[in-house]
């Protein structure tokens, strides 16, 4: 045994030493006691955190890692949960993307599922969290699992947890799932099917049709799209994740047959060889695309996070790659929809706190009532759900600043399959016209006048220490909050932790300045940092970094 384990640390470590975990597993927890002891404490410290939407962690064995015996508890607090709730026949849609033992726990989540007697459907290969949102209405189940960690580090997987209505959990469900899940800690406590249960179903060309067939009808242009789709040059990357798996299809039923991959970044590879950091919100991760584009003189580059639901794009406009936030990408899709559809008086477009208040003014300049929800998708997908049995609102769009979006209601995530539809769609009007998205981006602004948008991410190391650190600096900013901005004076401050907002209560600061900018401040809910946004009624870059900086500096002085 590692020296110096403190006690509580050293009682895990020998439960996993027994029988009532698998000879590999043993022998894992029996190497990792031959090195580093912060390594073996920082594995078994606590238990991997299930949250509101579920869980993501490194990958590895002990209770504070991803392995196939955390996903078992978890699963079977889920199927607890489930069983409780009465459902006459229980059924569960499970997906998973390109990651390490991302189908190794598609499967355990499975066999636990069908072990507490729940019908399930996995998918026979990876495919997108849309899709998996999708597949839970589609196949009418109560629930829905995928297995992703989204645009993390290789090392990382994740757990998340749809309801019924194909969105995320919320209140109550996600509390009450919780609750089941921190109850079982032990592998007696897991009941256990064997993957060719009768119960157990594997899912492919049926669903893969079915999901495509939703998306035809939202076509604007279908007659331009099969047309003269084909003269639109799109460049794509999925960033070694999924997207490949139904983007291409999507943009050829819609008549987008131009399309070329970046081939160093097209295979499913669950160590991102080419993009490490698969996050199209960085431009590294996006350096060999824009290349591309240039070189082929493309018209956009599109690129999908590894589980397909955040689309980032650039445009070639003028012979040089402008890169699109997810702000802008917001406002476009908006903007071009409300000027192409006919739209019902009880339209309704929906968006987070923290993203453009463009979206807001175009929506309403249409005679569309916008909605502003906690940051999040699930929320947006809430609001969905809400209308669809209130009948109140028509849904026309939904829209985060990080890349996600969503347009139709077959999804109740973010699809970044029918944002390419859609943006592939606008882009070939406008090079009808001789026009790029840059020029209808700046034709918006014209008509709005000037806003810009940017973030800055504060960490604070990891784990426990991390997030108190994190909890600390938030309690002391909400004591003492800022007068003024970079000499901008602050005019209101929303705390939704404890002001009366109509949303739910959540760890958030918003200050608004006098010049109609407004700066958002709140922790991750994932990892230990502090992001801070800029939403801002002007145009200078420089102006807006130094805010940010200056917000910076003050929460640093707090640590």
């Amino acid at each position: 045994m590692t020296k110096s384990l403190p006690k509580e640390i050293e009682i895990k470590v020998q439960e996993w030493l027994s029988d009532s975990f698998d000879k590999e597993t043993q022998q894992e927890v029996q190497k990792l006691l031959e090195g580093n002891s912060a390594v073996v404490i920082d594995a078994f410290y606590t238990t991997v955190a299930f949250g509101t939407g579920g869980m993501r962690s490194v990958m590895g064995v002990g209770t504070n890692r991803l392995n196939k015996y955390t996903i078992r508890f978890a699963t079977q607090g889920l199927a607890n949960y489930i069983l409780k709730q009465s459902v006459p026949h229980p059924k569960v849609f499970i997906g998973y993307d390109s990651r390490h033992h991302s189908r190794e726990f598609a499967e355990e989540t499975a066999r636990v599922l069908a072990g507490n007697k729940i019908e399930t459907f996995i998918t026979k290969d990876l495919r997108p969290t849309p899709f998996v949102s999708f597949g839970c209405r589609h196949h009418g189940c109560t629930a829905a699992v995928m297995i992703t960690a989204s645009h993390n580090p290789p090392e990382y997987n994740g757990y998340k947890v749809y309801w019924s209505d194909g969105a995320q959990v919320v209140p109550p469900h996600d509390v009450g799932i919780m609750a089941e899940v921190e109850k079982v800690t032990h592998p007696n406590a897991v009941e256990l099917a064997p993957f060719k249960d009768s119960l157990i179903h594997e899912v492919g060309k049926e669903d893969d049709e079915a999901y495509f067939e939703v998306l035809t009808p939202l076509q604007n242009h279908p007659e331009a799209n099969q047309k003269e789709g084909n003269s639109l040059h799109i460049i794509y990357s999925p960033l070694h994740g999924c997207g490949s798996t139904t983007l291409p299809e999507a943009l050829k039923r819609w008549g987008f047959t131009n399309l070329s991959f970046v081939e160093a970044q097209k295979l499913p590879d669950r160590d991102f060889p080419a993009a490490h950091s698969p996050n199209p919100e960085q431009k590294e991760t996006l350096q060999l695309g824009i290349d591309q584009l240039l070189a082929e003189k493309g018209d956009i580059f599109i690129a999908t996070d590894p589980d397909a639901d955040r689309m980032g794009v650039v445009v070639r406009h003028q012979e040089k790659s402008i890169i699109l936030n997810g702000n802008q990408i917001a406002s476009l899709c908006l903007y071009y929809l409300c000027n192409t559809k006919s739209l019902p008086e009880n339209s309704a477009a929906v968006t987070t706190i923290v993203t453009t208040e463009l979206f807001r003014l175009i929506a309403e300049s249409y005679n569309v009532t916008p909605f502003e929800v906690l940051t999040g998708f699930k929320y947006i997908g809430e609001k969905i759900h809400e209308w669809e049995q209130t009948h109140d609102r028509s849904f026309l769009f939904g829209a985060e600043e990080s890349l996600g979006f969503l347009y139709g209601t077959h999804s109740r995530d973010k699809d970044a399959t029918i944002a390419a539809c859609l943006l592939a769609e606008m882009t070939l009007q406008l090079k009808k016209k001789g026009k790029t998205l840059i020029d209808l981006l700046n034709e918006i602004y014209k008509k709005y006048g000037p806003f810009l948008e940017a973030q800055l991410s504060i960490p604070f190391g990891g784990g426990k220490e991390g997030m108190e650190k994190m909890k600390t600096v938030m309690e002391a900013l909400r004591r003492s909050p800022p007068n003024e901005i970079n000499k901008q004076k602050v005019i209101e401050v929303t705390d939704y932790l404890s002001d009366h907002t109509a949303l739910p209560k959540s760890n958030v600061l918003l200050f608004r300045v006098d010049d109609h900018s407004k700066f958002v401040i709140r922790p991750s809910g994932t990892e230990p940092k502090i992001k801070i946004y800029g939403l801002v009624r002007h145009n200078e870059k420089g102006k807006l970094n130094t805010s940010l900086e200056s917000l910076k500096n003050l929460l640093l002085k707090t640590t």
